[in-house]
């Protein structure tokens, strides 16, 4: 019997190449992939259908960034959390991340390792 998914991964990320390898994250029980966005403007209509519980989170990217976009996501649904995963490596990104809601912050470029530790924290 296999156990039903608890959290539902939303990946938002310009990168194809960053996308895919977070879509690839297979050794955490209970999260299950539910969909990829470009930007945060498609992150914001994405999640009204797929209502994801995780989501990990660009900062930089074209239509919307990732910070506007945090700040719009935790509004819709408070309980949602959110990985800030940037290039922007300074602590004030960080804090401003945070400050608009995010839980946790990791550092481009990051190993499979890093994301998945990352990812639990979130989860436990």
């Amino acid at each position: 019997m296999t156990q039903a998914a608890q959290h539902r991964l939303m990946v938002v990320d310009d990168s194809n190449v960053i996308r895919r390898r977070i879509e690839r994250v297979q050794d955490l029980p209970g999260l299950e992939f539910v969909g990829a966005a470009r930007n945060g403007r498609e992150a914001l209509e994405m999640h009204e259908r797929l209502r994801p519980t995780i989501v990990t989170m660009d900062l930089t990217m074209p239509e919307m960034d990732g910070g506007e976009c945090v700040a719009q996501l935790v509004e819709r649904d408070p309980k949602i959390l959110i990985l800030v995963i940037s290039a922007l490596a300074d602590k004030l990104t960080a804090i401003e991340a945070i400050e608009k809601g995010a839980s946790g912050f990791l550092c481009k470029p990051f190993t499979d390792r890093q994301l998945n530790n990352a990812l639990r924290k979130l989860i436990e």
